[in-house]
């Protein structure tokens, strides 16, 4: 079992962030906020595939106005991400936003931190503190990729020390680049130095299909060491998808209790006399809306097929012509593989019910 690494309490609406609390899985919405009815919709499927924060963009004055009237239609907390302007920080504040998110390397005025800071006092409102790599750099004299990791640490630290010096803590930190190394070892270093929450993040992990490795590596690298509070996923493409994609990197570390199947299947080799891939296939499309924490293994010869079977709810083990069926563990049947599968799924749906 992960043993997290101990931190204080945020709050941000009705969640709470940090260790003694699960893990808070949170996507951003990717239409211009002052769509107002699109926001909603994509929010409503957000929460409803699992996320339990989502962030909107507030560029202007517009946008926090929709922000306002958004908020009036969801049930799930939002954050505001802010850049450049307090004032849009301050508008959303008051607008009811649970959480907001500032930029070390745009919201540079130590009076405008203040301020912002007094309103989020004021107003109850939680937020992060959200430093990415590539928005910190000078480019005029950038500063070498060995020594960038050093600068987000540094950053944070100044600004961490104004919410201190304004006794203010319901804050997240977090520190992004589109580096995996760097990701974990900037985390890793901000995990030593202070106990608020931390975000997990890559600043951009590319379309989806490219998300899953970066995103894997570097946050289950974290999350396997109890680093992390709360994750999202960047992707370019469906939010739901990052979601999915948190979900399913958390579930492999024990982080989540997935209310979905889980399908394992043999890899297949030289040994495999019938073909897996098809069954296992229809077998995946068959778990498709079925809203229960059911393990299904699908194996195709006697090396592991009875020990996966042990662990799993319904099991398939194949050999030469025929298929071996396994419920929680005990082998209740032998079938012809023309019959391999409407057996299963005769007893994926017995289970159901």
């Amino acid at each position: 079992m992960i043993k997290r690494r101990k931190t204080v309490t945020v709050t941000a609406g009705s969640v709470k962030i940090g260790s003694k609390y699960p893990l808070v899985i949170q996507s951003m919405v990717k239409l211009p906020t002052t769509d107002v009815a699109r926001c909603v919709k994509q929010i409503n499927s957000l929460s409803e595939a699992g996320a339990k924060l989502v962030r909107l963009a507030v560029p202007t004055r517009n946008d926090t106005l929709a922000f306002a009237k958004i908020l009036q239609k969801v049930k799930i907390p939002l954050i505001a991400d802010i850049h450049f302007s307090a004032e849009r920080a301050i508008e959303a504040i008051e607008a009811g936003a649970a959480k907001i998110r500032l930029n070390p390397g745009n919201i540079k005025n130590k009076n405008d931190i203040n301020r912002i800071i007094d309103c989020a006092k004021s107003h109850k409102v939680a937020v992060r503190i959200g430093i990415n790599e590539a928005s910190i750099r000078n480019l005029l004299r950038d500063t070498p990729k060995r020594h960038r990791t050093n600068l987000m640490i540094k950053k944070m630290q100044d600004y961490v020390q104004i919410f201190e010096k304004r006794r203010f803590n319901n804050i997240v930190l977090s520190v992004k680049s589109s580096d995996v190394a760097r990701t974990i070892e900037s985390n890793q270093a901000i995990a030593e130095k202070f106990d608020y929450p931390i975000h997990l993040g890559l600043t951009h992990t590319g379309l989806a299909e490219d998300a899953i490795v970066p995103a894997s590596v570097a946050l289950g690298t974290l999350l396997q060491q109890g680093i992390g509070d709360t994750i999202r996923i960047s992707i370019a493409g469906d939010p739901v998808q990052e979601v999915e994609i948190a979900k399913q990197i958390l579930a492999s570390l024990g982080l989540y209790k997935s209310r979905e199947p889980q399908l394992i299947v043999c890899p297949t080799c030289g040994r495999c006399q019938w073909d897996l891939i098809v069954f296992a296939q229809r077998v995946k499309k068959l778990l498709k809306g079925i809203k229960e924490p059911l393990r299904v293994a699908v194996m195709g010869c006697v090396v592991n097929g009875p020990g996966e079977a042990a662990d799993a709810d319904i099991a398939v083990c194949a050999a030469a012509g025929k298929g071996f069926i396994y419920k929680k563990g005990k082998k209740i049947a032998t079938v012809r593989q023309d019959r391999l599968f409407a057996t299963v799924r005769k007893e994926i749906w017995r289970y159901k019910l």
